[in-house]
C-alpha cells in the first residue's frame, strides 16, 4: 500500500496530537505535579497585603532584629533585647513550599527573649519563616526564607 503525502501529514497530526495529549494527561493525573494554591485563602491575604508591608516596615526600623539559628533542640527565634518580652503576643508560622501537610502555626511564648521550635516539627530543607508579632499596639512581622 502507497501512502500519498496527504494521509503522511493526517497521520503526522495524529502522532503530534496523540503525544501532547499523552503529556497533559499525565500532568494531570500525576501527584508529583500539584497545581494547588500556595495557600488556601489566597485572595483574603491579598487584601492584606498592604498591612503586611507597613510590619515589615516596622520590623525593619528596630535597632535590633529577629534572628535564627538552628540547635540540636531545634530552631531558636531570638526576638530584640531592648523589648519587654513579656509584653510580646503574637505567633509563628512555618510553610513548607514542597508540602502543604508540613505547615504549621504556633504561639508566641517567650523565655528569655527566646523562642524554641523543636526539631521533631521540622524536617531538613527549605522552610518560610513567618513571625507576626506585636508591642504596645504596633504590629510587626519578620520574613525569611530559611534552609533548615
Amino acid at each position: 500500500m502507497k501512502i500519498n503525502w496527504g494521509t503522511a501529514i493526517v497521520l503526522a497530526f495524529i502522532g503530534f496530537i496523540a503525544f501532547i495529549m499523552y503529556f497533559v494527561i499525565s500532568m494531570l493525573t500525576n501527584d508529583k505535579y500539584e497545581h494547588d494554591l500556595v495557600v488556601e485563602n489566597y485572595y483574603q491575604q491579598e487584601l492584606k497585603f498592604q498591612e503586611s508591608i507597613e510590619n515589615e516596615k516596622n520590623a525593619n526600623n528596630l535597632s535590633e532584629q529577629i534572628t535564627w539559628k538552628k540547635t540540636t533542640e531545634g530552631m531558636l527565634i531570638t526576638f530584640p533585647k531592648n523589648i519587654n518580652a513579656n509584653e510580646i503576643n503574637g505567633k509563628v508560622f512555618l510553610y513548607r513550599p514542597s508540602n502543604k501537610h508540613l505547615d504549621f502555626e504556633m504561639p508566641i511564648s517567650l523565655s528569655n527573649h527566646t523562642l524554641l521550635v523543636p526539631d521533631n516539627r521540622l524536617l531538613d530543607g527549605r522552610w518560610n519563616l513567618s513571625v507576626e508579632w506585636e508591642l504596645n499596639k504596633t504590629k510587626y512581622l519578620f520574613k525569611e526564607q530559611i534552609t533548615y
